[in-house]
């Protein structure tokens, strides 16, 4: 009697370790599974990177956090917590800039997205002020379907949608909503 307990005992144990073992290597591969989709490949904090030419700085990106995602179908890399780029010109100070509170940029299409607060600044001192913008690099293109602001010369021009060569010496806004011209805002009234 005691020898027919005994092997159902151990008949159990054999039996829930096999099943405990299996379950094991099924969440395995669930895991794995999760962190080829879902993480990045790559992940830093508080990086600085600059390009240059010949010998010279021509960018500098400046961002708290850079996720990239190269295992995806359409590889990106992301920068959600913002980033600042600085353009250089053959001197050691900044000549234009762009900011964001968000970026993305989608390598296939070597398109940049900038989203939240996006303020860029020409090396003329133009100021273009959106909440999306979009940034191709290679066709030297810039755009936006949202409402934009945009600071040049003496005046002030709100619309929306915005189209321009990089260094905005070929703009334009789709549908101009106000202009103010700030020499006009400027007169000081007559003292008293």
């Amino acid at each position: 009697m005691r020898s027919c307990r005994t092997h159902s005992i151990i008949t159990a144990v054999l039996v829930a370790g096999t099943a405990l073992l299996s379950s094991c290597d099924r969440k395995d591969e669930t895991v794995k599974d999760l962190q080829i989709k879902g993480l990045p490949t790559l992940s830093a904090r508080n990086v600085e990177t600059m390009y240059s030419d010949s010998g010279l700085v021509t960018m500098v990106v400046r961002t708290p956090l850079i996720q990239q995602f190269t295992a995806e179908e359409n590889p990106y890399t992301l920068f959600p917590e913002g980033l600042t780029v600085l353009f250089y010109d053959r001197t050691d100070k900044p000549q234009a800039s762009i900011t964001s509170q968000y970026a993305r940029y989608t390598e296939k299409e070597e398109v940049w997205e900038l989203r939240d607060s996006v303020v860029a600044v020409s090396d003329k001192g133009e100021v273009l002020e959106t909440e999306l913008l979009f940034w191709s690099q290679p066709r030297d293109k810039i755009w936006s379907d949202r409402f934009v602001r945009f600071t040049h010369n003496d005046q002030i021009v709100m619309g929306t949608g915005f189209d321009s060569d990089s260094r905005f010496s070929n703009w334009t806004i789709k549908n101009v909503t106000g202009t103010i011209y700030i020499k006009d805002e400027q007169k000081v009234a007559p003292a008293d």
